[in-house]
């Protein structure tokens, strides 16, 4: 199974009074989200599932792919990792997933999928980690496919 970690895009600061989940993207952000839609878009396989969170700088992340996308409240920030593993059916989806979410959650998940413990890896703004499971002889065996920068797009 492929689960694609793609982390927002750069958002604005919250203002005075305003609810983290309606930070939007900043112009920075809207170029980032189009040059890593860009470049996932080249290989994601058409079946991908593409799974958000209801913040807004994760929708408009994801918009920049024009998929189908279903949003999830187990996606928001600060939800437990085993609720992104759920959502995903890790291991078991039999189409690739791709999350677009939070830090430090996402990093969180990649290094429990990577290490089998849960600590905090940095996955910078705009980034994808894709994370690859196999079935090796009985066992599950895990690698990092690929990881990518808006910035190297």
């Amino acid at each position: 199974m492929d689960l694609i970690l793609w982390r927002h895009a750069e958002a604005f600061d919250a203002g005075d009074g305003q609810d983290d989940l309606s930070r939007g993207l900043t112009p920075k952000g809207e170029r980032h989200a189009q040059r890593m839609a860009q470049w996932l878009n080249r290989r994601i396989a058409e079946t991908t599932r593409v799974l958000v969170s209801p913040a807004l700088r994760c929708q408009q992340t994801a918009a920049a792919l024009e998929k189908k996308a279903k949003t999830l409240p187990e996606l928001a920030p600060g939800v437990d990792v085993q609720l992104l593993l759920d959502a995903a059916r890790w291991p078991d989806s039999s189409t690739p997933v791709l999350l677009v979410g939070h830090q430090p959650t996402l990093g969180m998940l990649a290094a429990t999928l990577l290490t089998g413990t849960p600590h905090a890896l940095s996955v910078k703004k705009g980034c994808v980690w894709w994370l690859r499971s196999r079935d090796r002889e009985g066992l599950a065996d895990v690698t990092l496919y690929a990881v990518q920068s808006p910035d190297n797009c």
